[in-house]
Order: structure tokens, then sequence, then C-alpha cells
């Protein structure tokens, strides 16, 4: 999880470690690169502390690392100055209210 330490998302922002796209279909037709899309899946390895409230109180994310989620398929920044350093992982930064879904 070195990822976590040197990108660290502010307030409701999260990091998701976007999954490999597919290569081959379910019924076995290989992809090429050219048509592929990115997954809309990934897992979560950095978030933020959460927003404040009018009364500056800090409301928590209901998002936790480690949590498996589908997101939009325009969703969050990529972080690309983070790619290589991260060992090639694909990385979005995104806000909560982006996901989706929490899977699992």
């Amino acid at each position: 999880m070195a990822t976590a330490t040197k990108l660290t998302p502010l307030h409701d922002r999260i990091v998701v470690k976007r999954d490999p796209e597919q290569d081959k279909t379910a019924g076995g037709i290989y992809i090429p690169e050219t048509a592929r899309e990115k997954s809309q899946f990934g897992e979560v390895v950095a978030v933020g502390l959460g927003r404040r409230n009018d009364a500056g109180q800090r409301i928590p994310l209901d998002i936790k690392v480690g949590d498996r989620v589908m997101f939009g398929k325009y969703a969050g920044t990529e972080a690309k100055r983070y790619y290589y350093e991260s060992g090639g992982e694909e990385l979005v930064v995104m806000r909560e209210e982006e996901v989706l879904g929490i899977i699992g």
C-alpha cells in the first residue's frame, strides 16, 4: 500500500486502484488493445478524512480502504504522475459521491 503514503486524498476524496482491462471476452474472443474499455471497478487504496458540515464538524466517509467499488465511466481524475511511482497501477482520484456502489 505504498500508494496511500505517496498520494493522500483530501476531504471527501478517495484514491482507487482501477482493475486491469480485460483482454478476452467471456466467450474467449480476444479484444484488440485499441477497442478495450477501462474498467469501472477497483479497490480503494486511500481515503480522506471526510467533509465538514456547516457547523464545522467532520462527516466521516462510508467507504474505507480495501473496499471494492464500482464507479462511473468518466468518474474521477486519473493520477498519471503517480502511475509509474505506484508500480504501474492505474490510480483514480474521485469524490465519494462519484462511487455508484460497494461490491461484496
